[in-house]
């Protein structure tokens, strides 16, 4: 059980990565939860599918899970990047920061998905194990849900001193992220 909490932290910590990068932006309560939820879903049902896929994807996707989940984050970030700059010059400061509490539900889904690619192979992984693997969807999942939450805070806590650059930062970490996953920092 202990072997299955250290995985499961160490699956959440890129989510608490990302996280923080989206609380940057000030987001609602609302969606707070949802993307908890999204994440705590990604990070659980990765493993699980990856079950069910069999080892031949796997070994298959390989090491490309990894280079795809860095791939859609940095890809994420630059449109965000992008959606700044378009934004500042079509709309004023007010208006951008009543915006900033409304995630798209698609980057939400984006992000989870790529922070969880590599999941895949956790689940051939845990197949190899004596662990039942609807705990290790549960426990998997809580902890993504508890690091998304705690990173959505901390996030928030710094967007509310960055005013309207939030989602500038928002855009770099999660290009950060996206590098530090390439680069198997995380």
């Amino acid at each position: 059980m202990v072997a299955l909490l250290l995985v499961a932290l160490s699956l959440g910590l890129s989510n608490f990565a990302a996280a923080v990068g989206i609380g940057v932006t000030g987001i609602d309560a609302r969606t707070r939860l949802r993307v908890g939820l999204i994440f705590g879903v990604f990070e659980a049902g990765m493993p699980i599918v990856g079950l069910l896929l069999g080892h031949g994807l796997a070994s298959r996707l390989g090491h490309a899970a990894h280079w795809i989940g860095a791939g859609l984050l940095i890809a994420t970030g630059m449109y965000a990047l992008v959606q700044v700059a378009r934004g500042r010059d079509s709309q004023g400061a007010e208006d951008q920061a009543a915006m900033a509490g409304r995630q798209p539900l698609g980057r939400m889904l984006i992000s989870g998905l790529a922070l969880s690619v590599d999941n895949l192979a956790v689940g051939f992984a845990l197949g190899t194990y004596h662990v039942s693997i609807a705990v290790a969807a549960i426990v998997i999942g809580a902890v993504s849900v508890a690091l998304s939450l705690l990173g959505l805070e901390l996030g928030s806590r710094i967007g509310g001193r960055a005013g309207s650059r939030g989602e500038l930062i928002s855009g770099v970490v999660l290009i950060g992220v996206g590098v530090l996953i390439a680069t198997n920092v995380i």
